[in-house]
This record gives structure tokens, C-alpha cells and sequence, in this order.
């Protein structure tokens, strides 16, 4: 027989840790420094949906993109608003109130005693009213939302008061206590879907890379690396790789000003500028969420770039991978422009790509995962670089930038 001691003591340490979990909810508004989880792309939350629900319906397919998408537009923590949904939604099986067919994901509308709620024309809009009413939370003004149950509690300052008391940036803890004001279970729900994700599928590698670039968002910015990067005066033959076709531009806002712009990536630039130079641009994020470029730093040497110094600006890369031996790699020919970047998937082992943009030839450094080099290459390659060409594996950053600024010692 359990004694009422052992009961009572039992009771804290539940109560303890459903407040431990909560405590772990972040907060909802994108800002430099709380992003979205880095291996939550696309590509691993659709695995990780699947394994929980193997026959979802085909119209769910991009929904996890469309997340991202969305969510990186309107400048919310868009993992942890999947991570609601699959609450929400019982990983999209439906077995409340509303019905597949609606399209809503969060319940809105949706208050009980068999009301069904709102409904959405498809997967995409209501995927952006559940974004858009987590925005609202942090007292944000949203612009023609598209639920009506949005319109209403902004219009009426349902939340304003409450709103007024928190002095803090806006959490998902906060979030919880208004949307499911009487379940001590609902913040813990959403901490245990999205720890069940971190400690498995998130490890994994991405099955579908290319769906970062589809949803045009922002991978996370890295630490800069601390490696030493030597710059070598020897001019070499011209490279031989035809100019690939270059990626049109995507730009994309945040209604949050503190919020990371949307879609462009940001890039390392390791070696200076030449004058009246403009880093090239390029479209949409790395093709996975472990790629995390640092800002491009313009009018940076290379030391101090290695260092973190030189003035920044937010671009994009433009570099267009490809395969060929580190013996064979050819830097420009004399008078010839060219750059040195870096971007990573995460990994230990680097490749160089080489790319030949207008009158620019650049120089990645890409940071890529052991036993998933030509995967993740041949993802960038098709965000990035059609016609481009790897011109070096390494085992290290630091040997890639060494070589890197080998082929491109101009500074």
C-alpha cells in the first residue's frame, strides 16, 4: 500500500515537472537569438509526422513546408507551432471535433460542446491562420488576418489587458495558459513532442533536403570559424567550367522587426572586397537545416575574417557545387575577380564549390556530414548551382579554407 506521504511526494514531483517542461516552451516571435530548431526541416518534421500517423492524406504533404514557409514570413517559431499542431490535430488524425476537411489546425473556433470551428479552402491558408494567431498573442498588430476567430479577440482586445502584464518577450508558455486555460497537461504536451523529435528524427539525416529551398526560409546562422585562414599569392590557370545559371533573387519580410528577414540565406564572405564591389545574391536558403551560414562580412581580410571582424550585410549565397579533384582545382586567371564563402550542413568534413557568377568567380566552403557529402552537395547543387563543380574534400573547415584562399588569394 502506497502511503499518503508517498502520494503527496509523488504529486510534487509531477506538478514539478510539468513546470520543468513548460519552463522549456521558447518564446514565440523569430529573433537572432532564438531561432528555430536547426534540424527541424521540412523534410525531418514530415518523417517525424509519419511515424506517428503512416497514412496521413496526400493534401498533407507540404505541410510541414508551408510551416516553414509561412512561418518565416510572418516571424514566429514555426517548429513549435507544428509541434502544437501535431497536439492539436492528434498528428493529423482528427479525433475531436473538427474534421479533416477544415483544414484548421489549431482548433479555432473550435470551443467545445461539438463546435467545429472555422474552415479553411486549404492546407496553405490555414496553415497561416494558426501562424497568425499565435502572432497575436504577443500583442503584435496582424494585418488582415485570415480567421475570423483572429479578427475578433484583436478587434475586440480580448487580450490586451492580459497582454499588458507580461514584460517579457511573449513565450509559448504564455501562449498555453490562454489557449488551454484549464489543462495543466497541454504546455507538457507540446515539450513531449517536440523532445520526442529532438531525440530521434532530428539526429537523422534530412530525407528531403530540397524542401528547405522550396519553403524559401532562413537556415540559422553559425558561429564563424575560428580556423586560420592563410592567403597564397599564386595565380594559377583559369578554371574551365562553363558560367552556370544564376538564382533569381527571393526577397521576404518579417512583420516583426526584430524577426530574421525571410528568405534569403546569410553567407561568410573570408576575403576582401574589391572596390565598388556587390556580394552576389542569390535565392532561397541552403537545401537543409543543418547549413548554417554565417552573415557575409564585405571589406573583410582574411584573417579578420576568421576572427569575426569586417563590416556585414545579410546576402546570399551564390556559389554552384559540382565534383572534381582538390589536384586539379584552377584559381582565375590574373586581373579575374573572386571571393571566398562559407556555409555548412553541421558536419566535420568541408568540400569547396566553385562557381562562376557574371565577372565573380567564388569559392564555398561547405561543411558537410560525414557518409552524406554527395547528398548534401548535390542538394545545394539543386538550390543553388545548376552547371556548377566541387573542386576539393577535405577533412576540416580549417584545410578547405587554407586551399580556398590558395585558388583565390586576392585581399
Amino acid at each position: 500500500m502506497t502511503s499518503r506521504s508517498t502520494l503527496l511526494a509523488l504529486t510534487l514531483f509531477t506538478l514539478s515537472g510539468v513546470a520543468a517542461h513548460a519552463a522549456e516552451l521558447p518564446q514565440i516571435k523569430l529573433t537572432e537569438s532564438n531561432k528555430v530548431l536547426a534540424c527541424a526541416t521540412p523534410g525531418r518534421l514530415m518523417a517525424y509526422l509519419k511515424s506517428n500517423n503512416p497514412k496521413i492524406q496526400d493534401k498533407f504533404e507540404n505541410i510541414a513546408t508551408d510551416y516553414m514557409r509561412h512561418g518565416q514570413e510572418i516571424g514566429v517559431r514555426w517548429d513549435y507551432a507544428f509541434f502544437q499542431m501535431l497536439v492539436e490535430t492528434g498528428y493529423l488524425k482528427f479525433t475531436g471535433d473538427v474534421d479533416v476537411k477544415q483544414n484548421n489546425f489549431a482548433g479555432l473556433g473550435a470551443t467545445g460542446k461539438g463546435a467545429k470551428g472555422e474552415s479553411f479552402p486549404d492546407v496553405s491558408t490555414g496553415v497561416r491562420a494558426h501562424l497568425q494567431h499565435i502572432l497575436m498573442y504577443t500583442g503584435t498588430p496582424v494585418e488582415d488576418p485570415v480567421a475570423q476567430r483572429t479578427r475578433d479577440v484583436q478587434a475586440w482586445g480580448v487580450l490586451t489587458k492580459w497582454q499588458q502584464t507580461i514584460k517579457r518577450p511573449m513565450t509559448f508558455k504564455d501562449l498555453t495558459s490562454k489557449w488551454a486555460p484549464t489543462s495543466k497537461a497541454y504546455p507538457r504536451d507540446i515539450v513531449s513532442v517536440a523532445e520526442r523529435f529532438e531525440d530521434g528524427i532530428c539526429k537523422q539525416d534530412d530525407p528531403n533536403p530540397e524542401l528547405v529551398a522550396e519553403a524559401g526560409g532562413t537556415p540559422q546562422p553559425r558561429a564563424e570559424s575560428k580556423a586560420s585562414s592563410k592567403k597564397s599569392k599564386t595565380a594559377v590557370a583559369q578554371a574551365t567550367e562553363a558560367p552556370p545559371a544564376a538564382s533569381p533573387d527571393a526577397p521576404a519580410s518579417s512583420p516583426d522587426a526584430s524577426a530574421p528577414a525571410a528568405s534569403a540565406s546569410e553567407v561568410q564572405v573570408l576575403n576582401q572586397s574589391g572596390p565598388g564591389e556587390e556580394p552576389p545574391k542569390a535565392a532561397a536558403a541552403l537545401p537543409a537545416a543543418e547549413e548554417a551560414p554565417a552573415k557575409l562580412a564585405a571589406g573583410a581580410t582574411a584573417d579578420q575574417a576568421a576572427k569575426g571582424t569586417g563590416k556585414k550585410t545579410e546576402m546570399a549565397a551564390a556559389a554552384m557545387p559540382g565534383k572534381a579533384a582538390t589536384e586539379t582545382a584552377a584559381a582565375p586567371a590574373a586581373g579575374a575577380k573572386c571571393k571566398v564563402w562559407q556555409a555548412s550542413y553541421g558536419g566535420a568534413k568541408a568540400i569547396i564549390i566553385k562557381a562562376q557568377a557574371e565577372k565573380m568567380t567564388n569559392y564555398t566552403v561547405l561543411d558537410v556530414n560525414d557518409g552524406s557529402e554527395k547528398r548534401e552537395a548535390d542538394a545545394y547543387i539543386a538550390a543553388y548551382a545548376k552547371g556548377g563543380a566541387t573542386v576539393g574534400e577535405f577533412n576540416s573547415s580549417a584545410q578547405a579554407l587554407e586551399k580556398a584562399f590558395q585558388l583565390c588569394p586576392e585581399g
